[in-house]
């Protein structure tokens, strides 16, 4: 989020379209983790899944075309809540910062998921 902050203030609303790329895909990497149940590198008897890499998926806004990266998991049907699967539109991404702001996406927490 400081990155996207840093991108903000240093470029004004020319900054917008990276700031966003970078919310959307760390609001993706929470997800997955919330889902798979576990932290990164973490074994457990409680983990659902693997992770298993990204995919690249661009979508058009009305701050252009972002180029997000989807995580992706090994075995099990998952996919962000924050994009519609085959939407490549602002529809998606007006969604995923509506249920960030109600979940509460706090620094704090990205901060403790990146250390």
């Amino acid at each position: 989020l400081e990155s996207a902050l840093e991108l903000i203030t240093a470029n004004g609303f020319d900054g917008m379209g990276e700031a966003m790329r970078l919310m959307m895909n760390l609001a993706m990497y929470l997800e997955r983790q919330k889902y798979l149940n576990v932290a990164p590198y973490e074994r457990n008897e409680r983990r659902k899944d693997q992770a298993n890499g990204y995919k690249s998926k661009t979508v058009s806004t009305r701050l252009g075309k972002l180029e997000l990266a989807v995580p992706q998991v090994r075995s099990s049907n998952f996919y962000p809540k924050s994009l519609e699967k085959g939407s490549r539109s602002e529809r998606a991404l007006k969604l995923a910062l509506a249920e960030m702001y109600i979940n509460g996406v706090s620094t704090r927490k990205v901060d403790i998921m990146w250390v």
